[in-house]
């Protein structure tokens, strides 16, 4: 799949999922959103697949909402309350449906996450980033309060007081601080950055897909249930992981000191 605003490529079971819209720093458009959206609804229904990665085109990650957009619709005679709640539902409905994808997700960040586009960010479940990269929910530099996310997805990575911090001052977060704090899981040299962030999505890609998948969905669980219902949830899901082909091999692997060849069954 390709379009003027997004580029969606697999290959060797990594889904690797491009904003490309460098004229505008790969700003979440309504076009860019609803062209997310569609790409992980296909990536869905196919069997090829053993991880997605989220990235953006000349050296930024995504600068988040369309601004341009809202200025032109301040200065139209667009209903403009109705437009904003358009644009921020398409791009919501993006961030959400990342969050959900059911297999490992991963965010490579070069350049700025801002915004929306920070939210896009730690929709996945882990963060590579380099050194060059920023992050920020200055939703204040435009006077607004945020969204798409953010009071969900901030507090749980940083906490509460930090993720206030980080709204109220509008912060651009350096790359060793985001690590300081959680918010990147890895920083790598500019010039190092593709081959260890390769090589890290490689390590995720050839893993046993299924129990991964199961073990995301449990741990997803666990941020709304006590002790006791994420022990029965693990339990549960793990009974079905016991049937798969890759836990046999990993089994026999370990007994046979090698190393597993997972095959995503």
């Amino acid at each position: 799949m390709s379009n003027n605003t997004l580029v969606l490529d697999v290959e060797d079971g990594v889904a690797e999922l491009t904003l490309n819209r460098p004229d505008n720093y790969n700003a979440l458009t309504a076009d860019m959103s609803a062209a997310i959206v569609d790409a992980i609804d296909e990536l869905e229904a196919r069997d090829d697949v053993r991880c997605l990665v989220v990235t953006g085109t000349e050296g930024t990650f995504c600068a988040g909402g369309d601004i341009n957009a809202m200025m032109e619709m301040l200065s139209g005679s667009a209903e403009l309350h109705e437009a904003v709640e358009r644009i921020q539902h398409e791009t919501s409905r993006a961030v959400r449906r990342l969050y959900e994808f059911h297999l490992p997700t991963i965010a490579k960040i070069d350049g700025v996450a801002y915004g929306a586009g920070g939210n896009l960010a730690l929709a996945c479940d882990v963060l590579l980033a380099s050194e060059d990269a920023r992050i920020s929910f200055g939703f204040r530099q435009v006077g607004l309060a945020v969204d798409t996310g953010t009071s969900y997805l901030l507090p749980r990575v940083v906490g509460e007081n930090v993720a206030k911090e980080l709204v109220f001052t509008g912060e651009q977060v350096d790359a060793d601080r985001a690590a300081d704090l959680g918010l990147f899981n890895h920083v790598y040299d500019a010039d190092e950055f593709e081959t260890e962030a390769a090589e890290f999505i490689e390590g995720v890609a050839t893993g046993p897909t299924v129990a991964l998948r199961t073990s995301k969905n449990v741990i997803n669980q666990g941020f709304d249930a006590s002790l006791k219902q994420a022990q029965d949830n693990e339990a549960a899901a793990q009974a079905a992981v016991f049937e798969t082909h890759d836990h046999e091999e990993g089994a026999t692997a370990f007994m046979e000191g090698r190393a597993p060849e997972f095959e995503g069954e």
